[in-house]
């Protein structure tokens, strides 16, 4: 089915755990979660990178109207930005690590490459 996922959850629900997730990722650099998670988190983060390579004012408000807090999108634009200056794209690596005991929910992690 194309389009996004629905998760479970409506679209402003969906929308939060989105920013925070890609928030967090962005300011660890890895995380794990469900495989299905990980899949939507990549294309936004690798959005915001691609933000965070160009410092412009238009770009640097772009990105602080998705990113939750103001000292991540300073450290995408200051360090990650610049980091991925040659690279065209494929900032994030999604490596899946099994079964969660819990419920047996294929499990992830999503780092940046």
């Amino acid at each position: 089915m194309p389009g996004t996922r629905k998760l479970g959850k409506t679209t402003d629900q969906r929308m939060a755990m989105l920013r925070q997730q890609v928030t967090d990722l962005l300011d660890k650099g890895r995380m794990e979660t469900t495989v299905t998670r990980a899949k939507e988190i990549g294309p936004a983060a690798e959005k915001m990178i691609t933000l965070g390579k160009d410092k412009s004012l238009a770009n640097y408000r772009q990105a602080l109207s998705f990113i939750t807090r103001e000292d991540v999108t300073k450290k995408l634009f200051d360090e990650i930005g610049p980091k991925y200056a040659e690279r065209t794209g494929g900032y994030t690596r999604i490596v899946r690590v099994g079964p969660r005991r819990g419920d047996a929910a294929e499990m992830a992690v999503i780092e940046l490459v």
